[in-house]
């Protein structure tokens, strides 16, 4: 069967949500995933839109295994800004989980997904945001999205492919696949681009 040259190139992956993964993977990538111990900080003095690349880079950076001539690391991070530039990222509980999807509740926010690819002698990152409207919730309806999804490891409190996504999202502007986590148009431009053996 015929193949695609960029989908040769072996991607290890540094990000422990299946949803990363599985993206990559229903792609037609070759992927491992492989742990880099990283404990995110923000920076406060930073500008919010640049905090998810800044992190993907740095996660990137604190990846200790060695990538072979051919391996391309991947590392990546979402966050959700709201309309006053708050940050939400996970969620530490479920009160704060609540918390979060009020805040979002009837109001459009902003879901940034940075990524940095690196080889064994090239590091690039780039981030890429789409536009969500979140119609309102009661607080019913939220505590039944916890309760059946607890969405404690996504940004924001909520995923896009879950209830929320399909009953309360009414547009997005943007990448439906941001939004999940990983813009993988995206990585497979820059791949080819940064990371394909030239001819």
């Amino acid at each position: 069967m015929q193949t695609l040259p960029i989908l040769e190139i072996p991607i290890l992956l540094a990000s422990q949500s299946p949803r990363r993964s599985q993206l990559l993977l229903e792609v037609g990538f070759n992927v491992q995933v492989v742990e880099a111990n990283y404990e995110e900080i923000v920076d406060p003095n930073l500008d919010v839109h640049l905090v998810a690349e800044k992190l993907a880079v740095e996660k990137a950076n604190a990846y200790q295994g060695i990538l072979d001539s051919h391996q391309v690391l991947c590392t990546a991070d979402t966050i959700v800004l709201t309309g006053d530039l708050q940050i939400l990222g996970k969620p530490k509980d479920i009160l704060d989980a609540k918390a979060m999807l009020r805040k979002l509740s009837g109001t459009q926010h902003k879901v940034i997904t940075g990524v940095c690819l690196r080889s064994g002698d090239k590091l690039i990152s780039f981030s890429d945001t789409a536009i969500v409207t979140l119609t309102s919730m009661s607080d019913i309806e939220i505590d039944y999205y916890i309760d059946k999804f607890m969405p404690l490891d996504k940004a924001g409190a909520y995923g896009i492919q879950e209830w929320i996504g399909h009953c309360k999202i009414s547009a997005i502007n943007g990448s439906y696949l941001t939004i999940m986590g990983l813009p993988v148009h995206l990585i497979y431009e820059n791949l080819g681009l940064h990371f394909l053996k030239r001819i």
